[in-house]
């Protein structure tokens, strides 16, 4: 991969079809170099500023977390629950792989926020280069959301409790920002204010649905306990990955 990225070519099958080219001294200054932040622990789409997610190409920065291909179950979940919302946002959007994803896939009007400027810039980017209808904005959660405004709520909100950061892989630890990653003591806490915030800014009977940490489905479902049609929804490994609530009528 790192390979096909200095010599300029996609995808990999490029290499075995012409295996025999010699490396220009300017590609050997490029791979030479890519290694090296590879080495340094740097992840590849970094590298590469590329990340695949519900097939389409999305640029990354250290600005922003790595699209995981768990959280393509969060469309999943949605289309499933919620396929005719008309008024959608993305709370905490990052790369804004879930609100470009939905606006593409529904033609929905999406609305999407961050906490950092730098990440809605690259969201931004990102809905631009794929021909997403996308608006952003900079905010804490939903704070500025007038209520009643939206059918349905997405979240990938940070959920790691902050103690295990220290047990992380280097690529994550050192180098994804810790604001996309680290949701309190206990990795909860983000959760609290989520769902009262999307309770808030939701239409009666519009739905949430939102990642989660595989260990904290049990007090994430209490913290439900007002909702209607609550369900938890495991991922490819069988970890609780996606929960989906209904703000009662």
């Amino acid at each position: 991969m790192l390979l096909c990225h200095a010599l300029g070519r996609q995808p990999k099958s490029y290499l075995y079809g012409h295996g025999e080219e010699p490396l220009t001294e300017v590609a050997w200054i490029h791979y030479g170099r890519y290694l090296h932040e590879r080495l340094q622990g740097k992840p590849t789409q970094y590298i590469t500023k590329r990340q695949e997610f519900w097939g389409r190409e999305f640029r990354v920065t250290p600005a922003v977390l790595i699209p995981r291909p768990e959280t393509e179950h969060v469309i999943e979940v949605a289309l499933q629950r919620a396929r005719a919302a008309r008024t959608v946002v993305d709370i905490g959007t990052g790369s804004g792989a879930l609100a470009v994803t939905w606006q593409l896939e529904t033609g929905s009007s999406v609305f999407a926020t961050d906490l950092s400027a730098e990440a809605i810039q690259v969201a931004r980017q990102n809905a631009q280069s794929l021909g997403a209808a996308v608006h952003f904005a900079v905010m804490d959660l939903a704070s500025g959301i007038a209520a009643n405004t939206f059918e349905l709520v997405l979240s990938n909100p940070p959920y790691i409790p902050d103690p295990e950061g220290p047990t992380l892989q280097r690529e994550v630890r050192d180098w994804e920002p810790s604001l996309a990653l680290f949701g309190g003591p206990t990795g909860v806490e983000i959760y609290e204010r989520l769902i009262a915030g999307a309770h808030r800014i939701l239409n009666p009977g519009g739905w949430l649905v939102m990642e989660i940490g595989y260990q904290s489905r049990d007090r994430i479902l209490n913290l439900l306990a007002d909702w209607d049609e609550v369900d938890c929804t495991a991922d490819l490994a069988g970890w609780p990955r996606v929960i989906s609530a209904r703000r009662r009528s």
